[in-house]
């Protein structure tokens, strides 16, 4: 299976991944990713804050306190700040590419533009993915659904054992009577 991340190699620090017209780039944030789409000549499209304040790690958090988020142009290295990025096409594989040229245009078409946000359905995932591939989709999402599922179900096994346990002590106490 081809792997579909190039990021910087650590030998040569100075260098940047090199990015293609449409690429997505996940930026790594405290705690969850940030994702835009490169645009050529150092910009990338992506959601952030409806509002004028402008920022890398602002942006991303502000949003998930709103139901609204705007479509921005912005250089990557105003957008990623001094956070690691990279690029990451991870659904290469399961989906085709939309065409570089049309990926590029239908980001450009909708810079300026106020899109509803939802952290939990309409994210900068889903939109991004949405660019590239035509299917709204964010992996960070169904990751957290999977993880609080699995939780719960641990839990809910602790519990039952817990539960359990106690009956066995009690009725113990009580044979020992």
């Amino acid at each position: 299976m081809a792997t579909h991340r190039r990021s910087l190699d650590t030998r040569m620090a100075p260098t940047k991944p090199r990015l293609r017209l449409g690429d997505l780039i996940e930026i790594s944030r405290f705690g969850y990713k940030h994702w835009a789409i490169y645009v050529g000549e150092g910009y990338v499209v992506h959601l952030a804050l409806a509002d004028d304040i402008a920022g890398a790690a602002a942006s991303s958090i502000m949003c998930t306190l709103t139901e609204k988020a705007i479509v921005k142009k912005e250089p990557l290295c105003v957008v990623a700040g001094r956070d690691k990025y990279q690029v990451n096409n991870k659904h290469d594989d399961k989906y085709r590419p939309l065409p570089s040229n049309k990926i590029v245009q239908r980001a450009e078409e909708l810079v300026g533009q106020v899109w509803p946000y939802s952290l939990t359905s309409e994210n900068c995932e889903h939109f991004v993915n949405e660019l590239r591939y035509g299917v709204s989709r964010s992996d960070q999402v169904t990751d957290m659904v999977t993880a609080v599922g699995v939780t719960a179900g641990v839990l809910a096994v602790g519990l039952a054992a817990a539960g359990l346990i106690g009956i066995l002590r009690t009725r113990s106490k009580r044979e020992k009577q």
